[in-house]
Order: structure tokens, then C-alpha cells, then sequence
């Protein structure tokens, strides 16, 4: 039997081994964009889990005049794996991913607004990420870069605005990712945002588009070429990121879609069936895959996605960073965090052998300690008929989000959804809205759109989202 799609596989094991031999580079993840502006600063920036970046670059682009008083710019935030290219201009005028959504007339029309996209910090189009070069030692941070959050990507937007002269947004707008970055600014700076769109995102990540997530992360990482981040002299992880595409792709449209477009059928139904792609879904989900695999550096996928994992608007967790936040503060003001955090990789080659066992020690201890916590907490919930055992009811838990949300009370807000979205289902667009109209929030309209694209219906349905975006920042008030 043949195996075409391992043979495809080894042949690009081979290919980067050989530019490896010949002094060539790993595939350069600003290829597929150009004709980008970059805003840099120098000066140190904090995240949330204590790293401190020396200082960082925004890849961003833009559309539409600014108007005299800089009252007429729109942020718009990506998705995952998107960059600053949402569309065409004479800088680079190959079609951007929102290219029909942006222009004169369309939903969000540049005859009135001056439009912003950037690369978030963590990507690797041009922002600060992973694949960026350390300044301490000349070599790619790789898995020593620190651990970003949403909130993370928003502030060094808004320091990039700030840059710029711009104090108030007229509309924050984004979806999935971008939608969860949209409601961050607006709950950081919520004087500073003029209107929020929200598209097929969630106020906080789910158990299900966590596990996803998880699961492609560690399809990623379980590739041998992986290295623990550090490939980048050498073969990139191509086939765990080509894994952890097609998973996600699995999450990105719905079955009515694909029992339309593809059925049960196969390839090539008059042959032998193959253990490689054969039904058309397989195939389609292999082409996903292969399109993606060199296209985005792996390690800006393990830690934008570990971002949206981490995502959540309510008081508690908000309240816990900004304790952080303010004791990392007084470590960088005494000049001890001007690099990344303690707990950063190191690259495997030098980590001597002592240091490995230590660290297999420090894990298997920690485990312990955790089965230990754990069976205590499962005796008393046993003991206390298990109400003590869980975190917080979830009226508790949705009280807490009200509260996580009540800066956004004074700022009109549109939230669409997908009925036929798996990895932020409908319920969650809802939780948004209800959270925002409990929290005293009287301009919110809720839209649920009935489409078969799943999640990535805010790419395709030009018209019907479309029409929402453009109706929600035309409204005046």
C-alpha cells in the first residue's frame, strides 16, 4: 500500500534539512503580507504573568483618512492566525481577510473612518513574537518569550495609539479572537472606546474551544521537530502544525456545510480505499493543512491560542492580574524585569543533564502535590455533599462577569452570532449581551445569524454580517 501523504511529509523533512546544510533560513512568516508600517517601542513592556518585553514592534496597516481631531479611527483586532492585512492598498494589493467587509460604502466605510489593523504581539507578521529576535543574545526568543495574554496584545495597540495622537476610538471591532480583544479594550479603557462590535467571540473561553485549542497545541508539540520552541536553524515542526490546522479547521465550519459540499464522497471512488486522504473531506482538510503548515510560525500558534484559552472578562480574575500586575511593577521599577520571566525555556542543548533531572523532579513533585490538593478537595466535597468542591455556582460565576463588564455600561455594543458555531457557540454571544444589559448597559443589540459557514461565517457572509457592522457604526448617539 502506498502512502503518499507520509512520503509528503518526509520529503519536507528532507527539503529543510537540506537548507539547513546549505546555511538557508526557516520559512520568513512575513511573506505572506508586505507593505506594512511597523510602530516600535522602546521601552519595556509588562505582561500579565510578570515577563517584561525590552521593547516591542506592531506590524499595522491602515485605510480611510484621518479626519483633523482623530475622532474617526476604527481599531480593528484579528483573529488567531490573521495579519495586519485586512485589505488590499497600493503598499500590497493582494486581497486582504476582510477585503469586501472594508472599503468606500461597505460595512465599514473609509469615505468616513480611518481604519487600524495590526498584527497582535505574540504573531509573527511583523509584531514581537516568538520567532522575534532577543536583544540579550542575538537568537530568536522561541519558547523563552513570555506568556501573552489578550489584554497583553490590547495595551501595546493602545500604546501604538497613544504614539499616534489618537485618545478615543470611535468603534473598537473584531471577531473570534478579535472579537475577545474588541471587549478587552473597551474593559481597559473604557473612556477610550467609542462603540464595540464583538463577533463570534465569548466574554470568556469555554471548556470545549479549550480542549480544542489544547489539543492542537500538543499535536504541535508532540512533532520530534519541535524541540521544546527551539527550530528555528533547523526543520520547523511542519507536521504537527499541519495536525493542529486541520483540527482546528474541524472547529472552524459546520457539518451542514460539509455534508452539503462533500458527503460521504470519495476522491477517486473506483480505487482501492487509502489510509492517506481519501473521502473528499479528508482531502479538503489535508489542502487546509498544507496550505497552513509553513505559512505561521508554530510558536506564535501554542502561545496566541494559550491567550484565548486564558481570556476571562469577570471581576475575580481581573482584580488577580491587576495585583500582579502592580507587584511585577515595583520588580521592573527596581530594575530587576527587563527580561523574560524566570520560567522561561531554555534551549534544550543547553540545559546539562542535572538540570534535566531537576526539572523531571520539580514536575513529578508538583504532581504529586496537585493529586494530593486534589484528593483533599474531593474528600471534602464528599464531606460537604460537594458544594464546597466546585469553584462558584454558576450564578456566582455569571455575577462575577456582570461585574467584569460593568465599565462597558456607557458604550453601545453590537454582538453578533452564529447559530451553527462549535467553537464559540451562540449561548456564549448571549452571556455577552445578558452580562452587559445586567450591568446597566441599555444600547446592546444582539444579533443571531442563521448561516451553515460555522465560526468562520465572519469571513463569508458578506452581507448579512456586513450589514450589522455597518448599521451598528452608523447609528448616531
Amino acid at each position: 500500500m502506498a502512502f503518499p501523504c507520509v512520503d509528503k511529509i518526509e520529503q519536507r523533512t528532507q527539503k529543510f534539512l537540506q537548507q539547513s546544510i546549505d546555511g538557508g533560513p526557516e520559512p520568513a512568516y512575513s511573506n505572506p503580507v508586505s507593505g506594512y508600517k511597523v510602530y516600535h517601542h522602546n521601552k519595556p513592556f509588562l505582561m500579565d504573568h510578570g515577563g517584561v518585553l525590552p521593547s516591542l514592534d506592531i506590524a499595522y496597516e491602515t485605510w480611510g483618512e484621518l479626519n483633523e481631531d482623530k475622532s474617526n479611527v476604527i481599531l480593528l483586532h484579528t483573529g488567531l492566525s490573521a495579519s495586519s492585512h485586512a485589505k488590499s492598498h497600493p503598499d500590497n494589493p493582494a486581497p486582504g481577510w476582510w477585503e469586501k467587509f472594508i472599503g468606500p460604502g461597505l460595512a465599514i466605510d473609509t469615505n468616513r473612518f480611518h481604519v487600524i489593523c495590526t498584527n497582535v504581539i505574540g504573531g509573527c507578521y511583523g509584531s514581537t513574537g516568538p520567532s522575534s529576535i532577543d536583544p540579550k543574545d542575538g537568537k530568536p526568543y522561541a519558547t523563552r518569550f513570555p506568556i501573552v495574554t489578550i489584554n497583553d496584545m490590547v495595551r501595546a495597540q493602545f500604546e501604538m495609539l497613544n504614539s499616534m495622537g489618537i485618545h478615543k476610538l470611535y468603534a473598537s471591532v473584531g471577531a473570534s479572537m478579535g472579537g475577545m480583544q474588541s471587549l478587552a479594550a473597551s474593559a481597559l479603557f473604557p473612556d477610550r472606546v467609542g462603540r464595540v462590535v464583538s463577533i463570534s467571540a465569548a466574554a470568556r473561553s469555554h471548556p470545549y474551544s479549550i480542549a480544542l485549542r489544547f489539543t492542537q497545541r500538543q499535536a504541535l508539540m508532540a512533532d520530534p521537530n519541535w524541540n521544546k520552541g527551539f527550530y528555528y536553524d533547523g526543520v520547523p515542526p511542519h507536521s504537527g502544525m499541519k495536525i493542529a490546522r486541520e483540527i482546528a479547521t474541524i472547529s472552524y465550519r459546520s457539518g451542514p456545510e460539509w455534508e452539503q459540499r462533500f458527503g460521504r464522497k470519495r476522491s477517486q471512488p473506483m480505487t482501492t480505499p487509502s489510509l492517506c486522504a481519501d473521502f473528499l473531506i479528508e482531502t479538503y482538510l489535508d489542502h487546509q493543512g498544507e496550505r497552513f503548515c509553513l505559512q505561521y510560525d508554530p510558536n506564535s500558534l501554542l502561545y496566541v491560542s494559550k491567550a484565548m484559552d486564558m481570556f476571562d472578562l469577570s471581576a475575580s480574575v481581573r482584580e488577580q492580574i491587576s495585583q500582579r500586575r502592580e507587584a511585577n511593577w515595583k520588580r521592573v521599577l527596581a530594575g530587576q524585569g527587563t527580561s523574560a520571566p524566570a520560567n522561561a525555556a531554555t534551549p534544550p542543548e543547553e540545559q546539562d543533564q542535572d538540570q534535566q533531572q531537576q526539572q523531571v523532579a520539580a514536575c513529578s513533585t508538583d504532581d504529586v502535590k496537585q493529586q494530593s490538593k486534589s484528593s483533599e478537595a474531593g474528600s471534602a466535597g464528599k464531606e460537604t455533599g460537594g458544594s464546597q468542591a466546585a469553584a462558584a455556582s454558576a450564578k456566582e460565576q455569571l455575577e462575577d462577569l456582570v461585574k467584569g463588564v460593568s465599565g462597558l455600561r456607557d458604550i453601545p455594543t453590537l454582538v453578533l452570532g452564529i447559530q451553527s458555531d462549535i467553537l464559540f457557540p451562540v449561548w456564549q454571544q448571549k452571556e455577552v449581551a445578558d452580562c452587559l444589559r445586567e450591568s446597566g448597559n441599555k444600547n446592546v443589540t444582539y444579533y443571531e445569524l442563521d448561516s451553515m459557514y460555522g465560526h468562520d461565517a465572519f469571513l463569508l457572509e458578506i452581507i448579512n454580517v456586513g450589514s450589522a457592522v455597518k448599521g451598528h457604526l452608523e447609528l448616531r448617539g
